[in-house]
């Protein structure tokens, strides 16, 4: 279902969060009827340092674990990209619209991410959704 391996992206993630990133954006990309095309994660929290840092580590958590269910609970295709270095998680879904089950989960992802943002600042964790 996924491009690569989703099963390293934890391994992946945590190698590149010791490149010092002040901030993680993540991306939504949605169609203008609200259908979810894809999302994009990128760059380290910068909360605290390496292996410290909370925020990092939970929207890290979030972003996986929607990826693995998404993969292996609702069967999503779609193409997934990572990059340790940067930070970076790329998910677009081949078969858009969703099926009901994967529309909750993504709805579940924001809705994790929106806290984050809402208890730690924009200045770690920013969320932004562009109309495709």
């Amino acid at each position: 279902m996924c491009e690569g391996d989703c099963n390293d992206l934890i391994q992946t993630t945590n190698q590149g969060m010791q490149s010092g990133c002040e901030m993680t954006q993540i991306t939504f990309y949605k169609t203008a009827a609200g259908e979810y095309q894809g999302f994009t994660c990128d760059g380290h929290a910068g909360y605290a340092n390496y292996g410290e840092d909370i925020v990092c580590a939970s929207i890290s958590v979030l972003v996986i674990n929607t990826i693995n269910s998404l993969e292996e609970i609702t069967g999503e295709k779609m193409d997934v990209t990572t990059d340790g270095d940067s930070g970076t998680i790329r998910c677009r879904f081949v078969n858009v619209p969703l099926r009901e089950t994967s529309r909750v989960l993504m709805d579940s992802l924001v809705l994790g991410l929106t806290h984050i943002e809402k208890q730690y600042g924009s200045k770690y964790c920013k969320l932004t959704f562009e109309e495709v």
